[in-house]
């Protein structure tokens, strides 16, 4: 198994730049497993809705699906990444239109896995960002 950085993955999903795009294609698309953690993953989301990009919500959840398509991609948890993904999805609107980022969903979905793994009561996530609120539930 290889681990690849957020640079890599976002070489591979743009394929902007022609060397760098080809070998992060090469990396991928070869006999190595590759590992995608939460990290790179919450990154490459960031960059793809942040300024130069702009990708909807829409975009990114589709973005999400196509990896796990990918044969050779691993998340660091899969099970945890796919829950994190179906609550962003259904995420709804608070006041102003904001939606819970990815990461949110991310950050409730890992809490809950690690708090059961350990054995002990998630007694809550606590955040100041109303629309990450919803994401607890």
């Amino acid at each position: 198994m290889i681990a690849i950085d957020t640079n890599v993955l976002l070489r591979y999903l743009l394929a902007d730049d022609e060397v760098q795009s080809f070998k992060a294609e090469k990396l991928l698309n070869g006999q190595e497993t590759v590992l995608v953690t939460d990290v790179v993953l919450v990154e490459t989301i960031w960059t793809l809705k942040g300024k130069k990009y702009q990708l909807s919500s829409t975009d990114l959840v589709a973005v999400i699906q196509s990896l796990f398509k990918e044969p050779n991609i691993r998340f660091e948890n899969g099970q945890v990444v796919w829950l994190a993904l179906n609550d962003y999805r259904n995420a709804r609107p608070i006041r102003g239109g904001k939606l819970a980022d990815f990461s949110d969903a991310l950050i409730v979905n890992k809490a809950r896995y690690t708090t059961t793994n350990l054995s002990v009561e998630l007694a809550g996530v606590y955040t100041f960002d109303i629309a990450a609120q919803q994401c607890r539930e």
